[in-house]
């Protein structure tokens, strides 16, 4: 019965031992975890300036020439000429190819032919018809003399209004005729095919010798004195957009050289299955090196201010669910989390429109940092005068 007392005293004496030391340690290791929280923490910084920023997205799109149409005749025949090949220029109005016209010449002589046998009707209708008109009066006359019998005044006026009816169809088939000329003359002359406005010759369908069916292509001509640059802009973007806003154009045939271009349209709907709306870019192109189908990055500063509050990119984190920045507190040499509304978003730089912030802002270590976390500043004497500098108050 004593050992059973004494070995329990012994048990609860080693329990208490234990648990003591469990405590000791814990504790230990607790202001040890806290001693180590509370070391500084080495950081870079740089200054809150006020400068000019922009906001710029870059759009991918091809060049379309500034019109393109083709060619095509309005009559069927055989190709006798093409004075045009790829590349060509053309001016307006000037010939690009013929079509054997042999027969609409034919059709020309006899219409010719139609129109004088017409025009020959006409003058005979007009004869007869003033000998009618003559004769009627004649008749008129003589009854009021008595001398001529009523039926013979009937015969006069039938035959003068017989006649006046010839000449008015006589003056018909003149008018018929002339109109038939006039429609062979037309058919002749789309024989030869002309350029309806000056460009280059992009593409020829048909070689010389070979027959052709009426609207059918013979070549296309194309202009890129302006050429057109087609993108599409994303729903974020399409608010920010506006038609008359510059942009720059480069190509991959030319790394070294931008070229300038003005947004001329932006379609007024975006489309449903890919939420994006057409844009179209206009550019000059008086040295004529950018064709047609080149691969195109549009560039388009969506905001310009002159003078807004920046911060460093890399300033900016999410800490605890908020966007915001840390800033020194340079009496105590702790770090400041300070949440922040941003503006334009650059690579380099982003602008804070809240709140106005003050001293040195941490760029650099910002994921080992609390809120009130004791720092080093690295570089913060060039910092600081850096900063007088630019802010001079």
């Amino acid at each position: 019965m004593k050992k059973k007392i004494i070995y329990g005293i012994i048990i609860v004496f080693v329990s208490f031992l234990g648990w003591r030391i469990i405590s000791l340690v814990t504790a230990s290791l607790k202001q040890k975890v806290i001693r180590v929280d509370r070391q500084p923490v080495a950081v870079g910084v740089d200054s809150v300036r006020f400068e000019h920023i922009q906001q710029i997205r870059q759009f991918i799109g091809s060049i379309h020439p500034y019109y393109r149409y083709v060619v095509s005749p309005k009559v069927s025949g055989r190709i006798i000429r093409i004075q045009k090949r790829i590349g060509d220029r053309v001016n307006r109005g000037e010939i690009i190819a013929q079509i054997d016209d042999a027969e609409y010449e034919q059709a020309v002589i006899e219409a010719e032919a139609n129109l004088r046998i017409a025009q020959a009707s006409l003058l005979e209708a007009t004869s007869q018809f003033e000998l009618s008109r003559q004769e009627l009066e004649r008749v008129k006359s003589l009854q009021a003399k008595g001398i001529a019998s009523p039926s013979e005044l009937d015969a006069a006026t039938t035959n003068f209004e017989a006649q006046q009816s010839r000449l008015a169809l006589a003056r018909a088939q003149v008018e018929q005729r002339e109109a038939s000329l006039k429609s062979a003359k037309i058919r002749l002359s789309y024989t030869i095919l002309t350029a309806a406005e000056p460009g280059f010759i992009g593409e020829r369908f048909v070689d010389e010798g070979g027959l052709i069916a009426a609207n059918s292509p013979v070549v296309s001509v194309v202009g890129f004195e302006k050429v057109i640059v087609k993108t599409t802009v994303i729903e974020r973007d399409y608010g920010l957009l506006s038609v008359g806003q510059e942009a720059e154009v480069d190509v991959d045939a030319y790394p070294d050289k931008s070229f300038p271009g003005v947004v001329t349209r932006i379609a007024p709907v975006l489309q449903e299955a890919s939420r994006v709306a057409q844009m179209e870019v206009e550019v000059n192109n008086d040295s004529l090196i950018l064709k047609p189908g080149m691969f195109t990055r549009v560039t388009v500063i969506l905001q310009d201010k002159p003078s807004a509050q920046t911060v460093p990119a890399e300033a900016v984190i999410t800490h605890g669910g908020v966007h915001g920045v840390f800033m020194v507190n340079s009496q105590d040499k702790t770090a400041r989390f300070v949440p922040v509304e941003t503006g334009i978003i650059s690579t380099e730089k982003t602008e804070i429109l809240s709140p106005r912030l003050e001293g040195l802002v941490i760029v650099l270590g910002q994921h080992l940092l609390e809120d009130g976390s004791p720092v080093i500043v690295t570089g913060s004497e060039e910092v600081s005068a850096e900063q007088e500098n630019e802010n001079p108050q």
